[in-house]
C-alpha cells in the first residue's frame, strides 16, 4: 500500500487528495498546524487551518489571502481524502491534522505541547495508524517544570528586579510564549509592556477571544519606559540591542526550553533562564506518540534520530522523516516568528534605533536534525 503523505520539493504532500501540509514552497492548497513562520509560509494559492488560529493566521499572512478554517473535530474532504483538525497545544489555533483514505489514518503532530495553557485548547490524542511527530525536545533531559512553579520563579524575579530599580526583560517569541507568559505572570506586581511584534500577536489573541492581562506598547521614539517597575515582553533579538536603552537599568531573562541546559544559557550569555517552551518535553512526546495508538511513527524536528532509536527500542516501527521544518532551535533568533517588522507602533516602524522584531527567516535551509549542543554533563542516557 503506498503511504498516504509523502515528502517532496514543496513540503509533505498529499498526492490523492491535491494538498500539503506546512509547505515550504507555493502551492495550490495549503492545510497549515499553526501560524508560525517556519510552518505557515505566504504565496500559496488558499490555506485551511483551526478556526480559533485564523486571526493570527491572517495578521502573519497579511493581504487578502483565501484562508478556510475548521472548528476542532469537523472535517471536511478533498478528492475523496478526509481531513480534521485536532487540538495541538502548541499556540492559539495550533493543530494536529488527521488525514484519512481508503482504511488508512495518518495524523500530522505539527508542534505540540502536553502541558496546561490557558491562551490556548488543550492537546488531545488522535488515534492513528501513522503518526508523524515532532521531537524538537526528544531527549531525557528535557523535563519541564510545573507552570506554576515557573509562574512563582518569575514573579519573584520580577519583585526582585524592581527593588533594586530594574525594569525586567523576558525575551520569548512574540507568537504564542509571549502571550503565555502575561497570562502566567501576577500583574498586581506592576505594568507590563510588549515589543511590536508582540503586541502585533496579543491583539489577535484578544480579538480571537483570549483573555489576557493590561500590556501596554512600547510607545515610539520613548525616553524612558518602565521607570525600574514594569515587566516588558520582547523577542530574542533584541537583545543587546540599542532598543533596550529607553528602559534604563534592566535585568534581561529568556523563557525557553533550552534553558534546560548549562551550556546554551552560557552561550547566550544570560544570568537567568525560564524553562518555559511551547513543545513537549520527552515524557510528554512519549506519552503523546503511545495515546495515538500507531504502530509507525515518523519523527521531525530536533532530536529527530535518538527520538526514534528510543521508539524503535520500545518496539515501534520508527524513523526519520527529514523535512526543513526546524521548530524551536538554540542559538538562534526568534525564528518561529521570522519575518515580523517593527517593535512600537502599529504599524511596526519602532522609532527606536531601527530595531526590528526578528529579520530575516532563519529556518531556511536549516539542518532539520539539528538539536542543541548539550554538554556531556546534561545529556543523559536514552531510558
Amino acid at each position: 500500500m503506498m503511504d498516504l503523505l509523502e515528502v517532496t520539493e514543496a513540503g509533505l504532500h498529499c498526492p490523492a487528495g491535491g494538498f500539503w501540509i506546512d509547505p515550504w514552497r507555493s502551492v495550490p492548497r495549503a492545510v497549515i498546524t499553526h501560524a508560525h513562520a517556519d510552518h505557515a509560509r505566504s504565496g500559496s494559492d488558499c490555506y485551511l487551518c483551526a478556526a480559533p488560529g485564523k486571526l493570527v493566521m491572517r495578521s502573519r499572512l497579511g493581504g487578502s489571502v483565501p484562508i478556510d478554517t475548521l472548528r476542532y473535530g469537523e472535517s471536511t474532504t478533498f478528492n475523496g481524502v478526509k481531513v480534521s483538525l485536532h487540538p495541538a497545544g502548541h499556540v492559539l489555533g495550533s493543530a494536529q491534522v488527521r488525514v484519512e483514505h481508503e482504511g488508512q489514518v495518518w495524523v500530522v503532530s505539527g508542534d505540540y505541547k502536553t502541558a496546561p495553557d490557558p491562551t490556548c485548547a488543550p492537546f488531545e490524542p488522535v488515534r492513528c495508524d501513522v503518526f508523524i511527530t515532532e521531537s524538537t525536545f526528544g531527549l531525557p533531559i528535557y523535563r519541564w517544570p510545573a507552570p506554576d512553579t515557573i509562574a512563582a520563579e518569575i514573579n519573584a524575579w520580577w519583585r526582585a528586579n524592581q527593588a533594586e530599580g530594574k525594569t525586567s526583560v523576558l525575551l520569548a517569541y512574540a507568537l504564542g510564549k509571549a502571550q503565555r507568559l502575561a497570562a502566567m505572570v501576577d500583574p498586581s506586581i506592576g505594568p507590563i509592556h510588549g515589543h511590536g511584534a508582540v503586541m502585533k500577536l496579543v491583539r489577535a489573541y484578544r480579538d480571537s477571544g483570549v483573555r489576557l492581562p493590561p500590556i501596554d506598547a512600547v510607545p515610539a521614539r520613548a525616553k524612558r519606559v518602565g521607570q525600574g517597575r514594569a515587566l516588558v515582553i520582547a523577542p530574542p533579538s533584541v537583545a543587546g540591542s540599542g532598543w533596550l536603552r529607553v528602559f534604563g537599568e534592566v535585568a534581561v531573562a529568556q523563557a525557553s526550553g533550552w534553558m534546560t541546559v548549562r551550556g546554551i544559557r552560557r552561550r547566550r550569555g544570560f544570568g537567568t533562564g525560564f524553562v518555559v517552551s511551547d513543545h513537549a518535553d520527552f515524557p510528554g512526546l512519549v506519552a503523546a506518540v503511545e495515546a495515538t495508538g500507531a504502530r509507525r511513527v515518523l519523527v521531525t524536528h530536533g532530536s529527530s534520530e535518538a527520538f526514534a532509536r528510543f521508539l524503535r527500542g520500545r518496539g515501534l516501527e520508527a524513523d526519520v522523516l527529514a523535512t526543513r521544518f526546524t521548530g524551536e532551535q538554540p542559538d538562534r533568533d526568534d525564528a518561529g516568528d521570522a519575518g515580523d517588522a517593527g517593535d512600537a507602533g502599529d504599524d511596526g516602524d519602532d522609532g527606536v534605533d531601527g530595531v526590528g522584531a526578528e529579520g530575516a527567516d532563519e529556518t531556511e535551509g536549516s539542518d532539520p536534525d539539528a538539536g542543541p549542543a548539550v554538554d556531556p554533563a546534561d545529556r543523559g542516557e536514552l531510558l
